[in-house]
């Protein structure tokens, strides 16, 4: 007798995965697979909302493999996948009442929690969140705060769950001597977060001022005698080197930033542009098209949530 209070596994054996490298075993991916897409290009992804009916709101994220990870999946004599994708679940319970032991407020109180599911990374995580966690939850709230009209809620709380199922790498699956340490796939984390917390606030019937939609921008060198490029929507997996990268959250029809992050050496040697830009004012203006970009997916799904809910009535 079947047990329906759980996902029951397959009645045959499976057969258990196996973790090498690249360099001991001669099968699978021997180099690094480089970006086949434009600079400007972005990766496709799918934003779906009222994933989790027991929520105010929800949504959940996914994005489309890069070349280098289809490559893989259709090599079936390889297990070490070169990269990885992003997948993010989000949960909005609110606007409820505070506690009578809370401090009077006059305006929402907006709480962001940003967790990683213990597979999602190379390195497993545990069940406390780390100080990378915690720093993905404070940009997260920073970004949704300046969207929310917080003044229509006084006493009121507002908490936003973010579950990453898949996180972007920061490095190649290849173990390879040149591979980037940096922590450069969280910024493609944050981007997917906003834009994954913003749909789901829509979704929960939340007034803002402004859809927010995540961005991201790097300047990365394939070569080293090549001058470093500027992409968009970069995975850290499909190039040598990343010299510095942005991430913005940004709400188009107001054309306003709400959270920016830039992180490593944006200089003005680093970028060699006819226009006068230097290499920050570059990334910037990169992560702000690449969030235009996602902003389109973002708006249908919020108009297919809102048909939805007029379905309903």
């Amino acid at each position: 007798m079947a047990d329906r209070r759980r996902i029951n596994g397959p009645p045959a054996g499976t057969r258990p995965p196996v973790y090498a490298s690249l360099k001991e075993s001669k099968t699978g991916v021997s180099e690094r697979t480089l970006r086949q897409r434009q600079p400007t290009e972005l990766r496709k992804f799918y934003l779906k909302t009222g994933m989790i009916p027991t929520a105010s709101g929800s949504s959940y994220l996914e994005f489309a493999p890069s070349a280098a990870l289809a490559a893989a999946r259709s090599n079936p004599k390889s297990l070490i996948p070169p990269s990885s994708a992003l997948k993010v679940a989000c949960t909005v319970h609110g606007p409820k009442p505070l506690p009578r032991s809370v401090p009077f407020s006059p305006n929402l109180l907006l709480t962001t929690h940003v967790k990683f599911a213990p597979f999602a990374a190379r390195k497993r995580k545990g069940h406390v969140r780390d100080t990378t966690e915690r720093d993905l939850g404070v940009h997260l709230e920073t970004a949704l705060r300046g969207a929310i009209i917080a003044e229509r809620w006084p006493k009121s709380g507002l908490d936003i769950t973010l579950t990453i199922v898949e996180a972007e790498d920061d490095r190649w699956w290849g173990d390879a001597p040149d591979s980037h340490d940096a922590s450069w796939g969280m910024l493609n984390v944050l981007a997917g977060c906003i834009t994954a917390a913003s749909a789901a606030i829509a979704d929960a019937h939340i007034d803002c001022l402004d859809l927010v939609s995540g961005g991201v921008a790097a300047l990365v060198s394939d070569d080293a005698s090549t001058a470093p490029r500027l992409v968009l929507d970069v995975d850290p997996a499909e190039h040598r080197s990343i010299q510095s990268a942005c991430v913005v959250a940004y709400m188009p029809a107001r054309d306003e930033i709400t959270e920016l992050w830039l992180k490593g050496d944006s200089s003005r040697a680093a970028l060699e542009k006819s226009d006068g830009r230097t290499g920050h004012e570059a990334l910037i203006d990169g992560a702000v098209d690449a969030a235009r970009g996602a902003n389109t997916i973002l708006t249908d799904a919020v108009r297919e949530s809102i048909a939805r809910s007029f379905a309903q009535v």
